[in-house]
């Protein structure tokens, strides 16, 4: 009896260690995808300065590409090739939906359609992703409790996008496109995880970048705008261009590939709500924008949706 005693505390002090390691993986993980909605959440303003020194949305993100690339084959160069063509066309298919036409079409949605329409149509993609996730992966459907968490979220994300302007104007096309960006960004979320046990996530991400690259060139080329070289040398542009290059695609994809493995695609993509949220924050200190009441009632709609939806069972 003394030595069963005397081992108790032990092996409730081995338990009870290993829950908190296993917790502290877990905080790890959704801290990094949060890290990643902030540099994504504000790459929108950084490309809005970059617009206003007459860069095309186009340019802007081939660069952030060509620029990635290049960083991440000085990375990553010993391996080029993947183990079949099967796995090269899946990473080709990421390339294409989750870098040049995600961002075409978003970019150009912008240019035909409100910039409220196009936050909330784009911002719909973790729902998309939640409903096709749970049809064709079983691992990630998600309970009531969840899918409640999600929809308090979606809530939220919609008042911190309109941030009390209720006013929508429809425009098919811009909406269609708005629509289309958020489905290719479903396809990226839901096509990489195939691949994400079979390689590591620095050739993964190496790979999906080179595709949108290649694929990005020819519609640069095919635009034909005049390339404003000149405005690298000033500050501004150089630091933005830093900012979206280095934080927006080459950290927030290597993080946010190893999030969706980690945490499982639909809840990883629920943080994918707070875009918005920190957009909105950085044009308030960046560019003196003003947030209303029901703005921050959205805030905290946001923040409780995705406490709820990310919480395990007991």
């Amino acid at each position: 009896m003394r030595n069963e005693a005397e081992g108790t505390p032990e092996l409730l002090s081995f338990w009870a260690m290993k829950i908190v390691s296993q917790n502290s993986r877990s905080s790890v993980w959704h801290l990094l995808a949060l890290f990643t909605i902030v540099f994504w959440g504000t790459s929108f303003v950084s490309t809005k300065v970059l617009l206003g020194y007459d860069f095309s949305a186009v340019q802007i993100f081939t660069f952030r590409f060509v620029v990635t690339y290049l960083i991440l084959l000085l990375a990553c160069h010993r391996k080029f090739r993947c183990e079949n063509f099967k796995h090269e066309l899946i990473l080709f298919v990421c390339g294409v939906t989750g870098c040049t036409l995600y961002f075409w079409t978003e970019n150009t949605a912008l240019t035909l359609s409100s910039s409220s329409n196009v936050s909330l149509i784009v911002c719909t993609n973790p729902l998309l992703i939640m409903i096709f996730g749970g049809i064709i992966y079983k691992t990630e459907r998600l309970c009531k409790r969840q899918v409640l968490g999600c929809l308090v979220t979606f809530v939220g994300m919609v008042l911190v996008v309109l941030n009390g302007k209720f006013v929508l104007k429809v425009s098919p096309l811009g909406d269609f496109l708005a629509f289309g960006s958020a489905l290719v960004w479903t396809i990226y979320s839901l096509v990489i995880k195939k691949l994400n046990g079979v390689y590591s996530t620095l050739f993964i991400t190496r790979k999906v970048f080179f595709y949108g690259m290649l694929t990005s060139l020819p519609i640069m080329l095919v635009e034909k705008s005049p390339i404003p070289w000149s405005n690298f040398a000033l500050p501004v542009v150089s630091l933005n261009f830093l900012c979206l290059t280095v934080f927006s695609s080459l950290f927030g994809y290597l993080i946010w590939n190893k999030v969706l493995k980690q945490l499982g695609t639909v809840l990883a993509s629920n943080y994918i709500y707070a875009i918005p949220l920190v957009t909105i924050i950085t044009a308030v200190v960046a560019l003196s924008e003003r947030i209303t009441f029901l703005g921050v009632v959205g805030a905290f709609a946001i923040v409780a949706g995705m406490v709820l939806a990310e919480m395990k069972k007991k």
